[in-house]
């Protein structure tokens, strides 16, 4: 497996964190200071094709999870709390397909259990609005000044736009591209009722990318798992909503890391 680059901090159990299309190891800022606090170790990866992260030849799912257990393999443990943002839960489900037991939790933040038929009209389009401004000479720095506001709750603040931004500017045209090439490929649903790890189904309630309803009925297909509605929160609630999601996730994670050691 190619390399996967990361960044981590403290020590204890390990919280793996997976980002979303338009982010990076980078956009958990607001998390990996304050699960290390907690006792844990930290670490958010840098999809293949991000950051420092070597590129797939085709970005694939089944490809991305192999990329997934390589760092947990890497990181020398046998299991980790893996907290999947947006494609990053995509990749977690399909990490989960094969690897459950490399899992103690599960948290899916804004995602989905799939994207319906890639060949499919509404598919097509998607694809094809979100790659249109690279092929119209864009920069992913224009493109984010688009398409950040979009994403976030009304009333965001400065900071959290910044940051959101700063993420999206560092992927480069060929990863973006590749990745939402890449979105519209997946399906898990079949996999849902098969989820028997502890689960934790996070939604943003002014959301349009992964609409909560969507969510709620995800979370009902996964046998015992819970569903939180974080409210002033649009798709990016690492980022807009630190302190909801991180006091969400890490409750649900303390919890269970309680039970696996008593």
């Amino acid at each position: 497996m190619s390399k996967v680059d990361y960044i981590e901090t403290g020590s204890g159990p390990t919280v793996m964190f997976l980002h979303g299309i338009g982010g990076g190891a980078l956009g958990f800022k607001y998390q990996l200071e304050v699960f290390a606090q907690a006792g844990f170790r930290a670490v958010a990866w840098d999809m293949p094709g991000y950051g420092q992260s070597d590129s797939l030849q085709h970005m694939n799912f089944p490809e991305l999870a192999d990329a997934m257990l390589w760092l947990v393999d890497h990181l020398d443990v046998d299991t980790v709390h893996a907290v999947g943002h947006s494609i990053g839960g995509m990749v977690l489900q399909e990490f989960a397909r094969d690897h459950q037991n490399r899992l103690a939790t599960l948290v899916l933040a804004q995602t989905s259990p799939a994207f319906g038929n890639p060949s499919g009209d509404f598919q097509k389009k998607f694809v094809a609005d979100r790659l249109k401004p690279l092929q119209e000479g864009k920069t992913m720095d224009d493109i984010a000044e688009d398409v950040i506001p979009e994403l976030i709750a009304a009333g965001a603040s400065e900071d959290a736009l910044r940051l959101a931004k700063a993420c999206m500017n560092q992927i480069t045209p060929d990863t973006y591209s590749a990745a939402m090439q890449c979105i519209v490929t997946f399906e898990g649903r079949d996999n849902l009722p098969r989820i028997t790890r502890p689960t934790l189904v996070l939604a943003g309630d002014q959301d349009r990318n992964a609409p909560a309803p969507m969510m709620e009925k995800m979370a009902s297909k996964i046998p015992g798992a819970q569903y939180v509605l974080l409210n002033d929160t649009g798709h990016l609630a690492p980022i807009e909503n630190a302190q909801g999601f991180n006091s969400t996730v890490l409750e649900f994670i303390q919890r269970h890391q309680q039970g696996l050691e008593s």
